[in-house]
């Protein structure tokens, strides 16, 4: 019998001793890779929203609620702005402002979020359309991937909306139905999931039964033109991209939107750092409670293979007496130690992940983004290889002293 069959074999026949080092060393390595995967992923999803944008221009309020309402779209508005306040940020000549993207907010349909803004949201996101074109007038749409995929529309479909962020029937805006005229391919980022229109069908639709505004957006320049002709409307907020990041008046230009006007500036990058040191207060403390469950269940292994060695002196001396070695028999109890570890890295493993893909469902219905339990991560390879250094630091011990019994001894005390 090889010796590697023989670890098995003497892992196996202590059933108790397995499950008890293996549940917890799995709960240790689960709980690490789980906060692996759900770091990775909801950084992923943040950077990948970010699509270049140097500020967020809205309402005054939370800042971080500025920007997880209008570019991550899962938070409410801190309320709106007049477009005769936003005004200067549209000039084609601003010496800070390359582009400024307004958005509109208030309606829904099945929770996929109605956004009054203008085509150039189109260029934030790099995203092309895959079916049909552009919007042209009032209650026009084009769609999201995800959405034509989970609200089941196509092009030329007609729907409702609903007053709000979450499906209502008793809020249903019956008296307008939105066609859609286009389908953004896949992107990746919010723009998936969100319903693209101009800002006077937002207008339009809580007015309840006033005439149309005469409205169109233009591809190519001037495309707040028509915006600019009400000043006294209300838009929801601004995406701003900067010509230059190193311009001194940029690095001012949030300051001064903060301090001289009646509007609110926010930095993407500034507050979305700011959330991820949040959360990592507590993933870093979860990571902890692993760390130290991966070290109890270490000394627990340490204690089965040690304590077994009182049990299995007779056995080990009889392995010694019909030719094995010191050091095969070193060996033998450090494939043990590395047998119970690694059966705990791959349980842990497969509870991470399931984890993840379980609790993605419900990711998906708080955050509309997808997430998955079907990946890989790069540091679960380095958690392999810490797993595999507790197998032998816990075995090693146990090991030398089972490699140095006396033989003859042992079998006379028999």
């Amino acid at each position: 019998m090889s010796i590697i069959k023989l670890a098995f074999k003497n892992v196996l026949a202590r059933p108790i001793n397995l499950v008890i080092s293996v549940i917890l060393f799995a709960l240790g390595i689960g709980l690490i890779g789980f906060l692996l995967l759900f770091q990775d992923q909801i950084r992923t999803k943040f950077e990948s929203n970010l699509a270049g944008i140097d500020l967020v221009v809205g309402a005054k309020g939370s800042p971080l609620q500025l920007i997880l309402c209008n570019m991550y779209h899962i938070d409410n508005p801190t309320g709106n702005i007049k477009i005769k306040d936003a005004s200067p940020f549209f000039r084609t000549n601003h010496p800070v402002v390359k582009k400024a993207v307004p958005l509109s907010l208030g309606d829904n349909y099945k929770t996929y979020r109605i956004i009054g803004t203008t085509h150039e949201i189109l260029d934030l996101y790099k995203a092309k359309l895959v079916e049909g074109k552009l919007w042209d007038t009032d209650l026009e749409v084009v769609i999201g991937k995800e959405v034509a995929e989970k609200g089941q529309l196509k092009v030329g479909d007609k729907f409702n909306s609903s007053h709000g962020f979450t499906e209502d029937v008793d809020l249903a805006h019956d008296e307008f139905s939105f066609k859609v005229t286009g389908i953004v391919g896949a992107t990746g980022t919010v723009l998936d999931q969100l319903i693209l229109t101009n800002t006077s069908s937002v207008w339009l639709v809580h007015e309840k039964g006033a005439d149309s505004i005469v409205y169109k957006t233009y591809k190519e320049d001037n495309t707040f033109e028509g915006l600019l002709k009400y000043p006294d409307r209300d838009i929801t907020s601004m995406l701003i991209q900067y010509r230059s990041k190193t311009n001194y008046q940029a690095l001012n230009l949030p300051r001064n939107i903060n301090e001289n006007t009646a509007m609110q500036a926010a930095s993407p990058a500034f507050e979305i750092s700011k959330l991820f040191n949040l959360i990592g207060v507590g993933t870093q403390a979860l990571k902890w409670i692993g760390i130290i469950i991966g070290f109890v269940s270490a000394l627990s292994i340490f204690l089965s293979l040690y304590r077994s060695l009182k049990e299995r002196k007779y056995e080990l001396a009889l392995i010694r007496a019909m030719g094995a070695n010191k050091s095969k028999v070193f060996w033998l109890i450090l494939l043990e130690g590395l047998i119970y570890t690694i059966i705990g890295w791959i349980v842990g493993t497969l509870l991470s992940h399931l984890g993840m893909e379980i609790m993605a469902t419900y990711l998906k219905n708080d955050f509309k983004y997808s997430f998955t339990g079907l990946t890989w991560l790069k540091e679960e390879w380095i958690i392999l290889g810490v797993a595999i250094v507790i197998g032998i630091v816990s075995a090693i011990i146990p090991a030398y002293k089972a490699s140095k019994e006396d033989i003859h001894l042992t079998l006379t005390e028999r």
